[in-house]
């Protein structure tokens, strides 16, 4: 680990969130995952995934910080969906937080979700020259912060699992867009590649094949750049595609060590700081309070990102590249 490196994963080790500094420990680290969520409250959850045991005896893990308390702080009484403060968008980010899956706030924010999205009314798929027309973003981080606290037996999990995998283009992809033809969506092929991995479904390998063949950013028959946002290293992506939230999955996915996705990686390393850590290139939220796409924490602006710097310093050291 050179001098960069070691200033900014000690830059992340000083959070105030605990959840980061656990995160930089066990990815960057490689430490034990003595702060991690214990699988035993997972475990305890059973087949049905409802919550069976408290708050108090669910903490074998980070203490919550301010960021982790604020997403589970409320959002129960407006729409899932609103951007970016309901229970929707609070669970995916809580997800990739490695909340402590035993607390029971993250499970009725889970039910919540979980039921707006298995309505019968949801459950309608429109099929154009017979391909569904979904919006799989939508399910596909559902299906994936569900998944990453526990709950993969439920049967509404279950569900959207399945309507996934019945809904995928034959490219590997998804769209919802009623106008497309047969090409895929990034923005909706990411979303729910992520969430059939966090499943355990073979169905996300379809996906990554679709990116790779793609270098994740180029047009496979010219080698041009589809679209130059796709460059702007963002946190929350929220469904939006990023070139590093898809580095991301494929690392966890363990596909980095395929060639196609060197282009996205030295795209990466180019946007590096001096200083070892990245920023944040545009932000799909606002402050908290805002009268417009409020987010319901304060996740840094102007400056050095803690999520964007932690998740290409984790996509670096997957590609041995640190």
């Amino acid at each position: 680990m050179d001098g960069r490196t070691e200033a900014a994963v000690a830059w992340l080790l000083a959070s105030e969130e605990p959840a980061v500094r656990m995160l930089a420990r066990r990815d960057l680290l490689g430490e034990a995952e003595a702060e991690l969520p214990g699988e035993a409250e997972a475990e305890l959850l059973g087949e049905a995934g409802g919550p069976q045991i408290d708050r108090a005896e669910a903490q074998d893990g980070p203490p919550i910080g301010p960021k982790v308390d604020a997403l589970l702080s409320d959002g129960l009484t407006e729409h899932p969906y609103r951007k970016w403060t309901g229970t929707h968008w609070r669970l995916v980010a809580l997800a990739e937080l490695a909340v402590p899956p035993g607390d029971p706030r993250v499970h009725r924010m889970a039910d919540r979700v979980l039921d707006a999205y298995t309505t019968p009314a949801y459950r309608q798929i429109l099929r154009i020259d017979g391909l569904a027309r979904r919006h799989a973003s939508i399910e596909g981080n559902a299906l994936a912060a569900a998944s990453r606290i526990g709950r993969a037996a439920d049967p509404r999990v279950r569900m959207i699992a399945e309507s996934l995998i019945e809904c995928q283009w034959p490219d590997g992809g998804w769209n919802c867009d009623p106008r497309a033809t047969r090409r895929s969506s990034f923005h909706e092929t990411l979303p729910a590649m992520w969430g059939l991995h966090e499943y355990g479904h073979p169905a996300a390998q379809r996906a990554a094949e679709l990116l790779l063949e793609h270098r994740l950013f180029k047009s496979p028959r010219t080698g041009a750049v589809i679209n130059e946002k796709w460059l702007d290293l963002r946190w929350p992506p929220y469904w939006h595609y990023d070139i590093l939230q898809a580095l991301v999955i494929l690392a966890r996915m363990g596909r980095l060590d395929d060639p196609r996705a060197a282009d996205a990686l030295d795209e990466v390393e180019r946007q590096r700081l001096k200083d070892g850590r990245w920023r944040a290139r545009g932000y799909w939220w606002r402050p908290p309070g805002s009268a417009t796409y409020p987010e319901a924490v304060d996740w840094g602006r102007g400056g050095p990102s803690e999520m964007v710097t932690l998740n290409a310093l984790r996509v670096l050291r997957a590609a041995n590249r640190l």
